[in-house]
């Protein structure tokens, strides 16, 4: 009876390491699209945002006053359509918090811009095996 009790204990030791690697390798990837995302904002680079992003995603937040509904295209390409380059040192993007539920998740960063902060919650869905950006919805302050 030992023998099986112990046995058992092994075997939850090994299945519960496999699934913490398995949610660390998807937490990595996650982080990747993150930062893809962070890149392509800071850089103007359209590939890397439509690398973070699904096409069908929804930008949803305050302008002021105005409450706004972008879609994707429309933000992406207003995004990376900007001439003036930009100083990466001048951007300190965050990753503050992962959640993952199966191939669902939600992450919470700060971005912290020349003139505003940025607050993003970004619900991510696995999608043929890679994360994308669904949605985002943002609380800016005027610094």
């Amino acid at each position: 009876m030992k023998n099986t009790g112990c046995l058992i204990f092994v075997l939850f030791l090994c299945v519960s390491s496999v699934f913490g690697q398995g949610e660390e390798k998807e937490k990595k990837a996650i982080e990747e699209t993150v930062r893809l995302y962070f890149d392509g904002m800071v850089e103007r680079d359209r590939n890397k945002l439509d690398q973070a992003f699904d096409p069908s995603a929804r930008l949803i937040g305050y302008r002021g006053d105005q409450f706004t509904v972008t879609p994707y295209e429309d933000w992406a390409s207003g995004t990376a359509s900007g001439t003036q380059k930009r100083d990466p040192k001048d951007f300190d993007n965050r990753l503050l918090e992962i959640e993952i539920k199966g191939y669902t998740a939600v992450v919470r960063t700060e971005l912290f811009w020349p003139g505003v902060y940025y607050y993003d919650f970004l619900t991510l869905v696995k999608i043929d095996g890679d994360w994308k950006i669904v949605h985002k919805t943002w609380y800016e302050e005027k610094r």
